[in-house]
C-alpha cells in the first residue's frame, strides 16, 4: 500500500521521468522490500532483552510482562499516556541523530554505506538498508526508552509512523516545507544527506527534528539550489547478496582498490 502511495506521489507530484525499470539497482532495492519485513521481524526480538534486564533488577514481575500488563514505571511510567508518545518521539528522534551520526564514523559506515549507495534516490531507495544496520537501529532506539520506564505500547507505537515518515524523505520530491524547513524534516533535508557533494557529507542527520543538527552544526539547507547527484565515493556491489557481504570484506576491498573515503 505505501508503495503505491509513494508511487503516485513521485509521479504525480514529483521528479520521476523514467519507468520504474529504467532505473538503476530496480532489482536490487526489490530484493530488499522483500527482506525489510523479515528484518523487522527479527529485530522486535531485540525488545526481549530490556525486559530482561527489567525482570533482573525486580522492576517489574515476570509474569505481568508476559500478561501484557506491564504499562511501564516510575515518575515517567505513570505520566499521561499522550505525554509518554510526545517525550518518545523526541526522545527517539534525538537518540536517532546520534545513532546516524555513529554510523557515518569509520567503524560502522560500511554498513550504512550500502544505504547511501543508492544513486537513484526515491521511496524504494529508503529500504535499501543493510540488517545489521536496522537490527543496531532497533536495539538502541528501544532500550532505553523501555527501561527510563515508558509504557511500551507507547514506545513500540511510534515505530509505523517513523517508519511511514523515513519512506516519505527519501522521496523523489523537492520539498522543503518553505517557512518549516528548520522545523521538520523534509524530503529536500534529507536528500542533501544523500548527496554525493562535499559540502553535505555528514550533514542532517535527524530524521524528524532538524534542531539536532542545528544544535550540533551539521545542517545543512541552501536556498539557491536542490540535491541531484546521489551515491558514495567507494565501490560497492550492485547485487542484492553482494551488498550483503560487502560491509564484512570492506577492509579487504578498500586496501585493493585505491579511492577516496568518505569523510566523517
Amino acid at each position: 500500500m505505501l508503495g503505491v502511495i509513494f508511487f503516485l506521489i513521485e509521479k504525480l507530484l514529483g521528479l520521476a521521468q523514467r519507468q520504474f525499470w529504467q532505473r538503476p539497482g530496480w532489482l536490487t532495492d526489490v530484493a530488499f522490500f522483500f527482506l525489510a519485513p523479515l528484518v523487522k521481524v527479527l529485530g522486535r526480538f531485540l525488545v526481549v532483552v530490556p525486559a530482561v534486564i527489567l525482570i533482573a533488577l525486580g522492576v517489574i514481575e515476570k509474569g505481568a510482562m508476559v500478561a501484557g500488563q506491564y504499562q511501564g514505571y516510575g515518575p515517567v511510567g505513570h505520566q499521561p499516556l499522550w505525554c509518554q508518545v510526545i517525550e518518545i518521539y523526541v526522545g527517539a528522534d534525538f537518540i536517532g541523530y546520534w545513532m546516524h551520526r555513529w554510523f557515518h564514523a569509520p567503524a560502522l559506515w560500511p554498513f550504512h554505506a550500502v544505504h547511501h549507495s543508492s544513486e537513484a534516490l526515491d521511496w524504494l531507495a529508503s529500504v535499501r538498508v543493510h540488517p545489521v544496520n536496522e537490527w543496531v537501529n532497533a536495539f538502541v532506539h528501544v532500550t532505553p526508552l523501555l527501561l527510563l520506564g515508558f509504557n511500551p505500547l507507547a514506545t513500540l507505537s511510534v515505530a509505523p509512523f517513523l517508519t511511514f515518515y523515513a519512506i516519505f524523505l527519501h522521496a523523489q520530491v523537492n520539498w522543503d516545507f518553505g517557512p518549516l524547513r528548520g522545523v521538520i524534516a523534509s524530503p529536500v533535508f534529507h536528500r542533501w544527506h544523500h548527496s554525493k557533494a562535499p559540502e553535505a557529507w555528514d550533514k542532517n542527520f535527524a530524521g524528524l527534528l532538524p534542531l539536532w543538527d542545528i544544535l550540533f552544526g551539521t545542517y545543512y539547507m541552501p536556498r539557491d539550489r536542490w540535491p541531484e547527484d546521489f551515491g558514495i565515493q567507494e565501490p560497492m556491489p550492485r547485487t542484492f547478496w553482494g551488498q550483503i557481504w560487502a560491509p564484512f570484506a570492506w577492509k579487504r576491498t578498500q586496501s585493493e582498490v585505491k579511492t577516496p573515503v568518505r569523510l566523517n
